[in-house]
This record gives structure tokens, sequence and C-alpha cells, in this order.
């Protein structure tokens, strides 16, 4: 690559030539829904409701997150707008988006997609949170160490804002925003150690003043990760940062299970999850 960086523009002019082809031939040929295997909604025109990747039964089987939800982490309410903690000790984040509850088979295929590498996955749980970005300036993908990426070999929330970017015309921010300690992975953690885990794992190089940036990322399960980076993205001079997740763990199985059994989305949040295409 020369000193003007022209190489990384025709690498991403590139990219977006093979995505455009990709979704020109996603709507000419019939798509298969990646549960079952049967022929799935096809995908609309721009901002059209169909769900891609998932045929009608399959879609409406989803665990989708009840509609009476704290308007800042996402969790279930029973009455109110926001959760104890966040009243009481407000996260640097804003707001999270989130479609899904980390229940099957969301959970399957988000795994599928993480840890099996089935990168075709990634427009398909992209397009989920689609029409939550309406006043997003930039997506920031949540950053892997370079341990991690090495050992993975892709960064699945790059994939996804990267999807996301250029189905929208947003820009990706990735190079300025660095995850600098390869930290033990969350999940093996108990939750109250979380946030200790993370303390100081970001730098945020890009000049963020004035925008509203939305973190994307696979899943959340206590928002410790994503309220460091939030921290981060805002003392580099964002002005609003919210999360856009596609699943949320929740807090206990009872909690699951009782989110599960009564808690379908709303009529008039499950038709717009699920937008029509995606392109990166």
């Amino acid at each position: 690559m020369d000193h003007h960086g022209t190489g990384a523009a025709l690498s991403n002019y590139a990219r977006a030539i093979f995505d455009g082809c990709l979704r020109h031939a996603q709507r000419a040929w019939p798509q298969s829904c990646v549960l079952c295997g049967a022929a799935s909604a096809q995908p609309g025109r721009f901002g059209a409701p169909a769900a891609r990747g998932f045929c009608a039964p399959c879609r409406a089987s989803l665990p989708g997150l009840p509609a009476a939800r704290c308007e800042v982490c996402a969790l279930p309410l029973t009455s109110g707008q926001r959760c104890g903690p966040c009243l009481a000790h407000p996260p640097a984040y804003d707001a999270v988006s989130v479609p899904f509850a980390y229940a099957f088979p969301v959970d399957a295929l988000i795994q599928a997609y993480k840890y099996g590498g089935d990168l075709a996955l990634a427009p398909v749980l992209a397009a989920t949170l689609a029409p939550a970005l309406d006043g997003v300036d930039a997506l920031v993908p949540m950053p892997l160490s370079a341990a991690r990426l090495r050992e993975r070999g892709f960064n699945q929330a790059h994939e996804l804002a990267r999807h996301l970017g250029c189905r929208f015309g947003l820009p990706v921010i990735a190079d300025g925003v660095r995850r600098i300690s390869d930290t033990a992975p969350q999940a093996a953690l108990p939750w109250k150690a979380r946030a200790r885990n993370v303390k100081g794992a970001f730098v945020c190089d890009a000049d963020l003043r004035g925008r509203h940036v939305a973190i994307v990322d696979d899943v959340m399960t206590t928002g410790a990760t994503l309220a460091e980076l939030a921290g981060n993205l805002k003392s580099a001079g964002a002005a609003r940062v919210s999360g856009w997740v596609i699943a949320r763990t929740l807090r206990d199985t009872s909690e699951s299970e009782n989110l599960l059994s009564a808690g379908k989305p709303s009529t008039s949040q499950s038709e717009p999850l699920l937008c029509a295409g995606t392109a990166s």
C-alpha cells in the first residue's frame, strides 16, 4: 500500500462492489430459512419489512423481548421506564436496542456465526438491527483484542457493522477504537467480576465530537463491556452512545422462562425488527 492510503481505498471499493453484487443476487434468487431450510420471505425494497433469512413460522418462534423494558439497558420491567440499577448508577451508554433474548434458537445462530465461522449469517443477523439505526451518525464495532482476533479469524461485531454501514451509508469507525488488553472472556467470569475485567481495556483515538455513535455487538449480558467502551467514546467527544445488540442475556433462568412464556414482541415492534436486505 502506498503512503496515501490508495491500497486501502481500493480494497474498500472492491469490497463494496462485491457486496453490491451479493445483494442483487439475493434479491434475484429465493432464499432459504436459516433455521429450517424452507423458502424465506424475499428481501423487499429499502425499508420494507420482509423478514430476511427466516420463514414466517420460524420468525414467529424467535425469542423476542417484551415491550416493557428498561429504556437504558433493555432488561424487562414490570413497571416504570428505567430499572433500579440504571436509576441508581446510570451507565456510560444512553440506550440499548436489542430485538431478542439470548435463548434458542437465536443463541444457536449466534454461536454458529461467532464460533463456527458461519459468516453467511452476518447479513441475516445484521438485518434484525437495521430499523433501529435512525439518527445514528457512525457505527463502532465492539473491538476484539489482537490475540482473540488471531484466534477467531474475524471480528463478529465488525462484520455486523460492516453490513449495516454499507446498507445505510454510515461510516464504520474501527481503526480509531482499539482493545489494548487481552482480558479473560467475559462469559467465563461471575457477573460481578466483569466490570473489573474490562476496566481500561479500550482506547479511542477517533474524533467523535458531537456525534451519535452506535456500538454494534452480538450479545449483551451485564453491559459492563458496553459501558466501558461507551465511556471511552464519550471521552472522545461523542454526544450520545447507543448499543445495538442482537441478543440480551437475562439475569437468571426463571427470568428467561417468564419472558419466553409471556414475551413475544409487541405487534408494533415485531415487524420492523427484521428489515429487508443488508449490505456492507
